[in-house]
């Protein structure tokens, strides 16, 4: 389930492939230390590809793997990332913009990362990391719809897959069409479909909400091909974007639950928000927001040594700032206090590049972060993954090394 996922993955990782493009700054920056993933930018044209492209990763304790690809032409797209042994690998894959495509865990069934959707020509980065931070070895498979894929899909695995669901698009329960938001609630066992239409071109957001559902949603269009695929986005929910845009047209949403089926889940269609996209990346800590003050960020002044407080959290990511005078080795520590707190933190530098993430550490839910760091300004984001509000312990440690 996601990072994404429950996160949005800007670090960097070790891939035992050729062909790295570190010259540009593509997709907006989330492509840094990127590999082609048909070992140049030539042969991964996915749209002219004889064969799909393929890449395989070593991601080593919370970093990622960056696979580049381009399109010349609208293509019918598949992306996918299969973890060895008990490899649990998640994905977002960012448009040349640096916009959120889609993202993904557990579609391609037994804890694989799938998405097939239709993409217009231009440079993509599908940067792929480990659900829980363990090292792993994984295969990126990227190519069209008409060649073969690396996972078995959906409803396949043994565990995190979707259950099986009744019915089709033929029995979706009607929204409207899109002049407004649109929202509807119900249970995935009593409304696994939705339908709604599109009057005109429009980028759009497609939510379902309940985390005691955890949900999975699957968007169709009239000819029942598959646009895009999601578990987990903030939380337990799920969520589409489409920032380029869909046709005008009829569509189907299909909703499903990993856990429990009858709990409502509540739909919602809405044209795409750039602003309101970048304020919820900024809030799950996602991304590191700007020091302009816009964002509430807590100064913690220079870590010369130890610094330990407690703070209450939500799911909605409070942020700190610090800075160290020398180059060495920071540990960072959240500890829940009392029952039911899974502590969640994202560590960046002042100029937003993540440097690390953690959810669960030494088997259990508390979160730790031990990074190598220059001297400079820093930016912690601290959060827990389950809804209302709990106690965390932060203790932020620094070494440097022995002369």
């Amino acid at each position: 389930m996601l990072i994404t996922p429950k996160r949005t993955m800007i670090a960097s990782a070790l891939a035992l492939v050729a062909g790295t493009a570190q010259a540009q700054d593509y997709c907006g920056g989330a492509g840094t230390d990127g590999q082609w993933i048909g070992g140049s930018e030539a042969a991964s044209d996915i749209s002219t590809a004889d064969a799909y492209r393929e890449q395989m990763a070593l991601v080593l304790s919370g970093n990622q793997h960056v696979s580049l690809f381009s399109l010349s032409a609208p293509t019918d797209v598949r992306v996918e990332a299969a973890g060895r042994g008990n490899g649990d690998p998640a994905f977002d894959l960012f448009d040349a913009d640096g916009n959120i495509v889609v993202s993904d865990d557990d579609s391609g069934g037994n804890g694989a990362a799938r998405a097939e959707l239709s993409l217009q020509p231009g440079t993509y980065c599908l940067n792929m990391a480990s659900y829980d931070g363990a090292p792993m070895t994984a295969f990126v498979r990227i190519g069209r719809s008409d060649q073969e894929a690396l996972t078995t899909g959906a409803g396949t695995g043994s565990t995190g897959s979707p259950p099986a669901v009744s019915g089709s698009c033929g029995d979706a329960a009607p929204l409207g069409t899109l002049d407004g938001p649109l929202t509807g609630t119900g249970s995935a066992n009593a409304t696994p479909f939705w339908g709604f239409s599109l009057a005109a071109p429009t980028p759009i957001t497609v939510t379902a909400a309940n985390e005691a559902a955890d949900t999975v949603i699957t968007l169709f269009d009239a000819n029942n091909t598959v646009l895009g695929e999601n578990d987990d986005f903030n939380g337990l929910d799920s969520q589409l974007d489409f920032t380029d845009g869909l046709p005008a047209g009829d569509y189907c949403l299909q909703v499903a639950a990993l856990d429990d089926g009858d709990a409502p889940v509540d739909v919602a269609v809405s044209v795409y928000d750039p602003q309101a996209a970048i304020a919820a990346l900024y809030a799950s800590g996602e991304a590191a927001p700007p020091l302009d003050g816009t964002i509430a960020i807590t100064d913690l002044g220079t870590l010369s040594n130890r610094l330990r407080r407690d703070e209450q959290v939500t799911d909605t990511a409070t942020w700190f700032s610090f800075t160290v005078s020398d180059p060495g080795l920071v540990l960072i520590e959240a500890i829940g206090a009392g029952s039911g707190v899974d502590p969640w933190i994202a560590l960046y530098d002042d100029l937003g590049r993540q440097i690390e993430i953690n959810d669960d550490s030494a088997g259990g839910l508390d979160s730790m972060i031990a990074a190598r760091i220059s001297n400079g300004g820093f930016l912690l984001a601290v959060k827990q993954l389950d809804s209302g509000r709990g106690t965390v312990r932060l203790l932020m440690e620094r070494y440097v090394p022995a002369p």
